[in-house]
């Protein structure tokens, strides 16, 4: 096992401070650095020696035995140990949980993101397969702490045997339902959640409070039980690996990987890059970021995805269609450079707002108006391809005007669609509707 990094900047907010120096011992869960505004707790995920102390982040050496006990946080009520354990969302931005249980939802809804809304990661409904009895406890407690009156599994109906298990842990649970969501992306997206939910459709800048609800996803709900009933700190992740590797594009899943683990050693464990190849995504298809094998994992990885090469455009005028549900226009730029395009134009998908922070938010995810205008202007500044990034709906819309322009499409995933075998983003070929049982079970 190589150096274990651990980012001082694993969430939301604020980057924590270091609590340890060079030299220090550290063993599981160690408390090594806390927060300095909004944020969570970060307990080491090794025992070992701290070797460095940087601006960004505490590198560990961990010891050859590495036993599997570790160090317990302080007892006290729920959402106290949640926020000790150094909990944040792990499925998106990392906002710490703590913060989000500590609004009351009085007969409200606690909404459970199942939805594995990232192509060809599977860890998550896998956990539900294999560990379900502890992701509904963490259901209970975040109910509980939260006052809310009932929870909702929000999930792909077709993960089939991931839902048979959720019908039958909740068939004699009176407020505690199953919703079914459509294959399409960006469906775990959290105001989508509570819109196929409850039917609510919140503004941009509208938390999930002001549906009288909270959204959480399902190794969230595993790692409040563990703090909860193990004092367990939150110093470990579940991921997928997949895509261009020695033994074929089938997807590899780890639970409890220790946090600060190096890309490039998970990617060994996968039986390693097959070359050559494209690039390394750190994340998902849609919102993951390139990276490098020496990038650490932090508490909000979802993803290892690695590619097939890129075709050449031969320096092709390109356009770039941006969208608040994928890269944004860096990252954009940064594909249309991979495949030797030449930006000529870059526009902005119709719903897209830009908030104060400078990310984009989606008005309506999943649900697009059209965008003939859009493509249009790619059109008149001279483009012969256009890449986009939008989501399934929005991608449905471009292939009703772009083709009749001349235009050839691709989307920005399609490098990691064709590598894990997957349909490439186009026609929406399915309805964006999913029948759903009378009583929600």
């Amino acid at each position: 096992m190589g150096n274990v990094q651990l980012l001082l900047r694993q969430h939301v907010g604020a980057p924590c401070a270091a609590i340890v120096k060079v030299g220090d011992k550290v063993e599981k869960g160690t408390l090594i650095a806390t927060p300095t505004g909004l944020g969570a707790n970060i307990h080491s995920s090794v025992y070992g020696e701290v070797v460095e102390v940087l601006e960004d982040r505490i590198i560990i050496k961990p010891d050859e035995e590495q036993p599997d006990a570790f160090v317990k946080i302080k007892e006290g009520t729920p959402l106290e140990m949640i926020k000790e354990a150094g909990l944040v969302g792990m499925g998106g931005a990392g906002f710490p949980t703590g913060v989000k249980l500590d609004t009351k939802i009085p007969g409200g809804a606690f909404l459970v993101n199942a939805a594995e809304c990232e192509t060809g990661l599977v860890h998550n409904v896998r956990q539900i397969e294999e560990d379900f009895a502890r992701t509904l406890r963490g259901l209970k407690y975040a109910m509980e702490i939260t006052e809310a009156a009932k929870g909702i599994f929000a999930i792909k109906a077709k993960n089939e045997k991931a839902v048979a298990v959720i019908r039958e842990a909740i068939k004699d649970e009176p407020n505690i339902f199953i919703h079914l969501l459509a294959d399409i992306y960006p469906s775990g997206e959290e105001r989508a959640v509570i819109r196929e939910c409850l039917g609510v459709t919140l503004g941009v800048d509208k938390l999930p409070s002001a549906a009288n609800a909270a959204v959480a996803n399902v190794e969230t709900l595993l790692r409040i039980t563990e703090a909860i009933e193990d004092r367990k700190p939150c110093f470990s992740k579940n991921l997928t690996v997949i895509g261009h590797l020695n033994d074929g594009n089938k997807p590899h899943v780890y639970f409890d990987v220790p946090v600060g683990t190096s890309v490039g050693e998970l990617i060994e464990k996968s039986s390693g890059i097959e070359e050559p190849y494209g690039e390394i995504i750190l994340g998902g298809p849609f919102t993951g970021k390139p990276t490098t094998v020496d990038t650490p994992i932090t508490k909000t990885t979802g993803g290892i995805v690695v590619t097939m090469e890129f075709m050449d455009l031969h320096q092709a005028p390109t356009g770039i269609l941006i969208c608040a549900c994928s890269g944004n226009e860096e990252r954009m730029r940064d594909v249309v450079s991979k495949y030797n395009g030449k930006v000529c134009s870059v526009t902005m998908c119709k719903q897209a707002v830009e908030m104060k922070s400078g990310a984009l938010k989606c008005e309506d995810p999943g649900n697009c108006p059209g965008q003939a205008e859009k493509v249009l202007k790619m059109k008149k500044d001279g483009a012969e391809y256009i890449v986009i990034g939008n989501c399934s709906d929005c991608s449905n819309t471009v292939m009703g005007s772009a083709p009749k322009m001349g235009l050839k499409v691709i989307h920005q995933t399609d490098h990691v669609m064709r590598t894990i075998g997957h349909a490439i983003y186009r026609k929406l070929r399915i309805s964006k509707q999913v029948p759903q049982l009378p009583n929600g079970k």
